[in-house]
């Protein structure tokens, strides 16, 4: 079978060198400082579920949600790796982050790798945040992060070249932004170049992915209308002062 069946079979090469492991810590230990007696977890926009098996390591129960059934098949797939102690505190399901709603309430709602950021409209990170309320007990915190807008700014989007491969591909991945300053967006247009090693098949995917900025008085505004208080802020694996030399930032906002 061709390793041309859809962009989400690159997907965890393309991130083979994020550290998952040091942000589902920091993650957990956010938790325990604002939530220690959380056991119940929903991963709103979970992708391949990566942040989610790692939070379940910790002994927390997570149900991961993504729009993308291919992406959740990959999530699955990593399920079935986990050994049963772990496996049976996750589990995953197709929905939007903006309209999905499970008939469960949870102690804990995350939201990572900038899922927020790709509600590009007041209207969708109203519906996100209206989500992560729906699903939280009183006195649930939702955690999220995002691009930052005064970071943003500062250090503008450039083009970028990745260059990853394993046994079987190559793949080189050109990401090329287009700012829109009115709308507070950027358009980041990938062309993914993908060869297979053995065959020297080749193929090319195009995406375009848009992602908004946020400011601090725009967060707590959606925030205070879903229903939360922001209790907590700062720069995402850090945990500095957010400011004008980090792009993405953490939230924290109790229920």
């Amino acid at each position: 079978m061709s390793v041309f069946e859809n962009y989400a079979k690159y997907y965890d090469l393309l991130y083979h060198d994020k550290d998952y492991t040091g942000e589902a810590n920091f993650i957990v230990d956010i938790i325990k400082s604002h939530s220690p007696n959380a056991a119940s977890i929903l991963d709103l926009g979970c992708g391949t579920g990566y942040h989610a098996a790692l939070i379940a390591k910790e002994g927390y129960s997570v149900h991961g949600v993504d729009r993308s059934e291919s992406i959740l098949v990959r999530a699955d797939e990593r399920k079935l790796g986990l050994a049963q102690p772990v496996a049976q505190k996750l589990s995953f399901s197709k929905g939007d982050v903006c309209s999905v709603r499970i008939q469960e309430k949870f102690d804990v709602v995350v939201s990572l790798f900038h899922v927020m950021s790709y509600q590009i409209t007041n209207e969708d990170i109203q519906a996100a945040f209206t989500t992560a309320a729906a699903h939280l007990k009183d006195g649930g915190i939702f955690i999220f992060d995002c691009w930052y807008g005064p970071g943003v700014l500062t250090e503008r989007p450039e083009p970028r070249i990745k260059k990853v491969e394993n046994e079987y591909v190559k793949i080189i991945r050109v990401a090329e932004p287009v700012m829109h300053p009115n709308k507070n967006l950027v358009d980041v247009n990938y062309t993914v170049l993908v060869t297979e090693k053995d065959s020297d098949k080749f193929e090319q995917i195009n995406e375009k992915h848009q992602m908004r900025y946020w400011f601090m008085p725009e967060i707590e505004f959606f925030l205070a209308k879903s229903g939360f208080e922001l209790v907590k802020s700062g720069q995402w694996m850090t945990n500095k002062d957010s400011g004008f030399d980090c792009w993405s930032v953490y939230f924290v906002g109790k229920k």
